[in-house]
């Protein structure tokens, strides 16, 4: 059974229901979501290219994932390649910590507001796994200007995808 609620913590971060989003800090934005699957499957989606490449890209923003390049390991990178008309964009990073199935912590290395740090955690509770992800900005501006441009909306969009994704997959992605 599923378990979630709609909080509204800021009016300008777009919260889907079952999905929570709030600001922890001047630096800080949580999005909190829970899913009706163990954490080893919850993880697996999160940390295998083939499968989150399936759920991971908003469908209402109009981007395709042309590349998915997923190293995790502590040290390793990753490099998502998104492709909207003529033109693509690239995000990057590295793998701080790996801690399956209980947490993953990367860096985002390519905006020019410094360094991003994502910290996704699956807290399992009975058959439901809570994942929070954190997103630590380098700045109070670098926040405000992620939330201004659109870059944090599309989360809860990604889990109810996610959501979606595990349940075609009940017993575990393939």
């Amino acid at each position: 059974m599923r378990e979630g609620k709609n909080t509204a913590a800021t009016p300008a971060i777009p919260v889907e229901p079952l999905t929570t989003a709030e600001r922890a800090s001047d630096r800080e934005l949580v999005v909190r979501r829970a899913f009706a699957a163990p954490a080893s499957v919850v993880f697996a989606a999160w940390s295998q290219a083939d499968l989150f490449r399936q759920w991971w890209v908003p469908k209402s923003c109009g981007l395709t994932l042309v590349a998915c390049e997923m190293d995790v390991r502590v040290g390793g990178q990753y490099r998502l390649v998104f492709g909207f008309q003529d033109t693509t964009m690239e995000v990057f990073g590295r793998y701080c910590e790996v801690t399956p199935p209980a947490r993953l912590v990367w860096t985002n290395e390519e905006g020019d507001d410094g360094e991003t740090i994502t910290t996704v955690t699956f807290d399992q509770a009975g058959d439901s796994t809570v994942v929070a992800v954190r997103d630590v900005y380098a700045s109070k501006e670098a926040l405000e200007a992620a939330i201004a441009s659109g870059a944090t909306s599309g989360l809860p969009e990604s889990l109810d995808q996610l959501d979606e994704f595990l349940g075609q997959h009940r017993s575990g992605p393939a």
